[in-house]
Protein backbone atom coordinates (compact mmCIF):
# COMPACT_ATOMS: atom_id res chain seq x y z
CA UNK A 1 0.00 0.00 0.00
CA UNK A 2 1.18 3.46 -1.10
CA UNK A 3 1.18 6.08 1.99
CA UNK A 4 1.30 9.95 2.39
CA UNK A 5 2.92 11.92 -0.12
CA UNK A 6 6.20 13.38 -0.34
CA UNK A 7 7.68 16.45 -2.51
CA UNK A 8 9.75 15.28 -5.72
CA UNK A 9 13.23 16.34 -5.13
CA UNK A 10 14.07 19.08 -7.69
CA UNK A 11 17.67 17.71 -8.50
CA UNK A 12 18.26 16.29 -11.57
CA UNK A 13 18.86 12.52 -11.34
CA UNK A 14 22.29 11.07 -11.29
CA UNK A 15 22.88 7.39 -11.46
CA UNK A 16 23.49 5.48 -7.88
CA UNK A 17 27.02 5.03 -6.62
CA UNK A 18 28.51 2.04 -7.94
CA UNK A 19 28.30 -0.02 -4.84
CA UNK A 20 24.61 0.60 -4.19
CA UNK A 21 24.57 0.04 -8.33
CA UNK A 22 25.78 -3.27 -7.76
CA UNK A 23 23.73 -4.43 -4.72
CA UNK A 24 20.51 -3.49 -7.06
CA UNK A 25 21.98 -5.49 -9.56
CA UNK A 26 22.59 -8.07 -7.37
CA UNK A 27 18.94 -8.33 -5.57
CA UNK A 28 16.87 -7.63 -9.07
CA UNK A 29 19.34 -10.19 -11.13
CA UNK A 30 17.58 -7.67 -14.40
CA UNK A 31 19.58 -5.51 -16.76
CA UNK A 32 18.54 -1.69 -15.57
CA UNK A 33 17.27 0.05 -18.63
CA UNK A 34 15.84 3.75 -17.07
CA UNK A 35 16.05 4.87 -13.80
CA UNK A 36 14.84 8.26 -12.39
CA UNK A 37 11.99 9.74 -9.73
CA UNK A 38 8.47 9.14 -10.54
CA UNK A 39 5.60 10.09 -8.46
CA UNK A 40 2.99 7.16 -8.18
CA UNK A 41 -0.65 6.06 -6.84
CA UNK A 42 -2.38 3.08 -7.02
CA UNK A 43 -5.60 2.96 -7.84
CA UNK A 44 -7.10 2.54 -3.75
CA UNK A 45 -5.25 5.58 -2.85
CA UNK A 46 -5.77 9.49 -2.78
CA UNK A 47 -1.87 10.96 -2.76
CA UNK A 48 1.16 10.04 -5.01
CA UNK A 49 4.02 9.04 -3.71
CA UNK A 50 7.38 10.07 -4.95
CA UNK A 51 9.99 7.14 -5.31
CA UNK A 52 13.32 6.78 -7.19
CA UNK A 53 12.18 4.01 -9.85
CA UNK A 54 14.64 1.65 -11.64
CA UNK A 55 12.69 -0.01 -14.93
CA UNK A 56 14.83 -3.08 -15.23
CA UNK A 57 13.17 -5.91 -17.18
CA UNK A 58 9.79 -5.80 -17.39
CA UNK A 59 9.65 -4.90 -13.79
CA UNK A 60 9.73 -1.36 -11.58
CA UNK A 61 11.35 -1.16 -8.09
CA UNK A 62 10.82 1.66 -6.32
CA UNK A 63 13.16 2.92 -3.86
CA UNK A 64 12.37 5.11 -0.90
CA UNK A 65 15.68 7.21 -1.29
CA UNK A 66 17.91 7.34 -4.72
CA UNK A 67 20.92 5.78 -2.29
CA UNK A 68 18.96 2.88 -0.74
CA UNK A 69 20.83 -0.17 -2.22
CA UNK A 70 17.61 -2.13 -1.68
CA UNK A 71 13.73 -1.23 -3.13
CA UNK A 72 10.67 -0.85 -0.72
CA UNK A 73 8.09 -1.83 -3.28
CA UNK A 74 8.41 -3.61 -7.10
CA UNK A 75 5.99 -4.11 -9.51
CA UNK A 76 6.09 -6.59 -12.32
CA UNK A 77 4.53 -5.16 -15.56
CA UNK A 78 4.88 -7.83 -18.42
CA UNK A 79 1.26 -8.15 -18.29
CA UNK A 80 0.69 -4.52 -19.25
CA UNK A 81 -2.40 -4.06 -21.26
CA UNK A 82 -2.26 -0.38 -21.93
CA UNK A 83 -0.33 3.05 -20.98
CA UNK A 84 -2.78 5.81 -21.28
CA UNK A 85 -1.47 9.99 -20.99
CA UNK A 86 -3.25 12.35 -18.95
CA UNK A 87 -2.89 15.80 -19.23
CA UNK A 88 -0.77 17.43 -17.77
CA UNK A 89 -1.51 19.20 -14.06
CA UNK A 90 -1.09 22.66 -13.11
CA UNK A 91 2.77 22.32 -12.11
CA UNK A 92 2.83 20.78 -16.20
CA UNK A 93 3.71 17.11 -14.61
CA UNK A 94 3.51 14.47 -17.15
CA UNK A 95 1.15 11.73 -16.01
CA UNK A 96 0.01 8.24 -17.69
CA UNK A 97 -1.67 5.37 -16.51
CA UNK A 98 -0.71 2.14 -16.19
CA UNK A 99 -3.47 -0.85 -16.85
CA UNK A 100 -2.94 -3.78 -15.46
CA UNK A 101 -5.18 -7.53 -14.69
CA UNK A 102 -4.96 -6.36 -10.96
CA UNK A 103 -5.50 -3.03 -11.54
CA UNK A 104 -4.02 0.30 -12.78
CA UNK A 105 -1.23 2.56 -11.30
CA UNK A 106 -1.03 6.13 -12.07
CA UNK A 107 2.81 7.70 -12.52
CA UNK A 108 3.83 11.75 -12.99
CA UNK A 109 7.17 12.87 -14.16
CA UNK A 110 8.40 15.81 -13.50
CA UNK A 111 7.87 17.13 -17.06
CA UNK A 112 6.64 16.03 -19.98
CA UNK A 113 9.63 15.04 -21.37
CA UNK A 114 10.55 12.13 -18.76
CA UNK A 115 6.88 11.58 -19.14
CA UNK A 116 7.00 10.78 -22.44
CA UNK A 117 10.22 8.58 -22.02
CA UNK A 118 9.24 6.68 -19.25
CA UNK A 119 5.83 5.69 -21.13
CA UNK A 120 7.72 5.05 -23.88
CA UNK A 121 10.80 2.75 -22.68
CA UNK A 122 7.76 0.55 -20.66
CA UNK A 123 5.78 0.11 -23.57
CA UNK A 124 9.05 -0.73 -25.47
CA UNK A 125 9.89 -3.89 -23.04
CA UNK A 126 5.97 -5.03 -22.48
CA UNK A 127 4.81 -5.05 -26.19
CA UNK A 128 8.41 -5.75 -27.68
CA UNK A 129 7.97 -2.42 -29.76
CA UNK A 130 9.43 0.82 -30.14
CA UNK A 131 6.24 3.30 -29.84
CA UNK A 132 5.41 5.09 -33.12
CA UNK A 133 5.37 8.27 -31.07
CA UNK A 134 6.56 10.91 -33.60
CA UNK A 135 7.10 13.56 -30.80
CA UNK A 136 9.96 11.27 -29.66
CA UNK A 137 13.73 12.36 -29.43
CA UNK A 138 16.00 10.97 -31.64
CA UNK A 139 18.27 9.99 -28.88
CA UNK A 140 15.28 8.70 -26.80
CA UNK A 141 14.10 6.46 -29.91
CA UNK A 142 17.96 5.34 -30.22
CA UNK A 143 17.88 4.14 -26.67
CA UNK A 144 14.66 3.03 -27.08
CA UNK A 145 15.62 0.82 -29.92
CA UNK A 146 18.97 -0.50 -28.38
CA UNK A 147 16.83 -1.67 -25.27
CA UNK A 148 14.61 -3.13 -27.46
CA UNK A 149 17.26 -5.55 -28.24
CA UNK A 150 18.68 -5.97 -25.04
CA UNK A 151 15.43 -6.82 -23.59
CA UNK A 152 14.75 -9.53 -26.48
CA UNK A 153 17.96 -11.24 -26.21
CA UNK A 154 17.28 -10.99 -22.33
CA UNK A 155 14.21 -13.39 -23.22
CA UNK A 156 15.75 -15.38 -25.48
CA UNK A 157 18.01 -16.70 -22.60
CA UNK A 158 15.68 -16.90 -19.81
CA UNK A 159 14.05 -19.70 -22.92
CA UNK A 160 17.88 -21.53 -23.35
CA UNK A 161 19.47 -21.67 -19.55
CA UNK A 162 22.79 -22.93 -21.06
CA UNK A 163 22.87 -19.64 -22.87
CA UNK A 164 22.24 -17.26 -20.18
CA UNK A 165 25.49 -17.91 -18.61
CA UNK A 166 27.81 -14.62 -17.95
CA UNK A 167 30.74 -14.75 -20.15
CA UNK A 168 32.49 -12.09 -18.09
CA UNK A 169 32.26 -14.37 -15.14
CA UNK A 170 33.96 -17.06 -13.69
CA UNK A 171 33.23 -20.81 -14.59
CA UNK A 172 30.44 -22.96 -13.29
CA UNK A 173 28.97 -19.54 -11.99
CA UNK A 174 25.24 -18.60 -12.24
CA UNK A 175 23.16 -16.58 -10.01
CA UNK A 176 21.12 -19.50 -8.52
CA UNK A 177 24.28 -21.10 -7.62
CA UNK A 178 26.34 -18.23 -6.34
CA UNK A 179 26.06 -18.05 -2.03
CA UNK A 180 24.62 -14.99 -0.61
CA UNK A 181 28.17 -13.56 0.22
CA UNK A 182 29.58 -13.12 -3.72
CA UNK A 183 29.60 -9.24 -4.96
CA UNK A 184 30.57 -8.47 -8.26
CA UNK A 185 33.31 -6.17 -6.63
CA UNK A 186 37.47 -5.44 -7.13
CA UNK A 187 39.20 -6.44 -3.91
CA UNK A 188 39.67 -3.05 -2.86
CA UNK A 189 35.94 -2.66 -3.49
CA UNK A 190 35.43 -6.02 -0.81
CA UNK A 191 37.94 -4.35 1.49
CA UNK A 192 36.07 -1.30 1.90
CA UNK A 193 33.30 -2.87 2.26
CA UNK A 194 34.03 -4.57 5.02
CA UNK A 195 35.32 -2.11 6.38
CA UNK A 196 32.39 0.03 6.38
CA UNK A 197 30.07 -1.92 7.17
CA UNK A 198 31.83 -4.66 10.13
CA UNK A 199 27.86 -5.39 11.78
CA UNK A 200 26.92 -7.25 7.78
CA UNK A 201 29.72 -9.88 8.15
CA UNK A 202 33.51 -10.30 7.53
CA UNK A 203 33.87 -12.75 4.42
CA UNK A 204 33.11 -11.83 0.40
CA UNK A 205 33.25 -14.53 -1.93
CA UNK A 206 34.26 -12.35 -5.21
CA UNK A 207 35.57 -12.49 -9.03
CA UNK A 208 38.84 -13.42 -9.04
CA UNK A 209 42.04 -10.88 -10.69
CA UNK A 210 42.11 -12.78 -13.16
CA UNK A 211 38.15 -13.13 -13.70
CA UNK A 212 38.67 -16.79 -14.51
CA UNK A 213 38.51 -17.82 -10.78
CA UNK A 214 37.45 -16.40 -7.72
CA UNK A 215 38.68 -14.85 -4.50
CA UNK A 216 37.48 -14.51 -0.56
CA UNK A 217 38.39 -11.72 1.44
CA UNK A 218 38.37 -11.63 5.06
CA UNK A 219 38.65 -9.05 7.73
CA UNK A 220 39.01 -10.25 11.23
CA UNK A 221 40.18 -8.36 14.44
CA UNK A 222 42.84 -9.63 16.52
CA UNK A 223 44.91 -7.05 18.52
CA UNK A 224 44.21 -4.92 15.11
CA UNK A 225 42.17 -5.22 11.97
CA UNK A 226 43.78 -8.10 9.88
CA UNK A 227 42.84 -8.27 6.24
CA UNK A 228 43.59 -11.32 3.70
CA UNK A 229 42.75 -12.82 0.46
CA UNK A 230 42.26 -16.05 -0.25
CA UNK A 231 42.57 -17.90 -4.26
CA UNK A 232 40.22 -20.34 -5.27
CA UNK A 233 40.56 -21.99 -8.71
CA UNK A 234 37.64 -23.50 -10.69
CA UNK A 235 38.96 -26.79 -11.62
CA UNK A 236 35.86 -29.12 -13.35
CA UNK A 237 32.85 -29.04 -11.35
CA UNK A 238 35.14 -28.46 -8.28
CA UNK A 239 36.88 -25.64 -6.40
CA UNK A 240 39.85 -25.47 -4.69
CA UNK A 241 41.03 -23.28 -1.74
CA UNK A 242 45.08 -21.87 -2.62
CA UNK A 243 45.79 -22.62 1.06
CA UNK A 244 49.35 -24.29 2.20
CA UNK A 245 47.73 -27.41 2.19
CA UNK A 246 45.15 -27.29 -0.86
CA UNK A 247 41.58 -27.77 0.05
CA UNK A 248 39.16 -29.19 -2.42
CA UNK A 249 35.29 -28.68 -2.18
CA UNK A 250 32.43 -29.67 -4.60
CA UNK A 251 30.74 -26.22 -4.83
CA UNK A 252 31.33 -21.88 -3.70
CA UNK A 253 28.34 -22.44 -0.85
CA UNK A 254 31.08 -25.33 0.33
CA UNK A 255 33.83 -23.16 0.13
CA UNK A 256 32.32 -20.14 2.32
CA UNK A 257 31.10 -22.95 5.13
CA UNK A 258 34.92 -24.23 4.93
CA UNK A 259 36.10 -20.87 5.99
CA UNK A 260 33.44 -20.50 8.55
CA UNK A 261 33.54 -23.53 10.16
CA UNK A 262 37.56 -23.57 10.31
CA UNK A 263 37.18 -20.29 12.22
CA UNK A 264 34.39 -21.78 14.71
CA UNK A 265 32.45 -19.29 13.03
CA UNK A 266 34.41 -15.89 13.50
CA UNK A 267 34.03 -15.39 10.09
CA UNK A 268 30.46 -14.44 8.80
CA UNK A 269 29.09 -14.40 5.42
CA UNK A 270 28.97 -10.35 4.41
CA UNK A 271 25.39 -10.08 3.70
CA UNK A 272 23.11 -6.60 3.45
CA UNK A 273 20.65 -6.95 5.34
CA UNK A 274 17.39 -6.23 3.21
CA UNK A 275 13.44 -6.43 3.20
CA UNK A 276 13.86 -6.76 -0.33
CA UNK A 277 13.79 -10.42 0.38
CA UNK A 278 10.03 -10.19 1.48
CA UNK A 279 9.50 -9.01 -2.18
CA UNK A 280 6.74 -6.31 -1.30
CA UNK A 281 4.23 -6.21 -3.89
CA UNK A 282 2.43 -2.96 -4.61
Amino acid sequence: MLRGIREQPEETPQPAPRQIFQERQRISGLPLYLQGYLSVRHSSCQEFRAYWTELRGTTLFFYDDKKAPTYSQKLDISALTSATSVHPDENNSAQFILMLPNGELELKANDSECGKEWKGFILTVTKLSVPPDESLLPGQLRRMHEVLEKEKKRIMCNKCPSASLNRNSPPSSTLTTLPTCFYAVSRQEAIEMLEKNPSCGNLILRPGSDSKNYAITIRHELDAPCLKHYKVISKGTSYVIKLEKQVTLPSLQDVVSYFVTQTRGNLKPFVIETRAAEDPVF
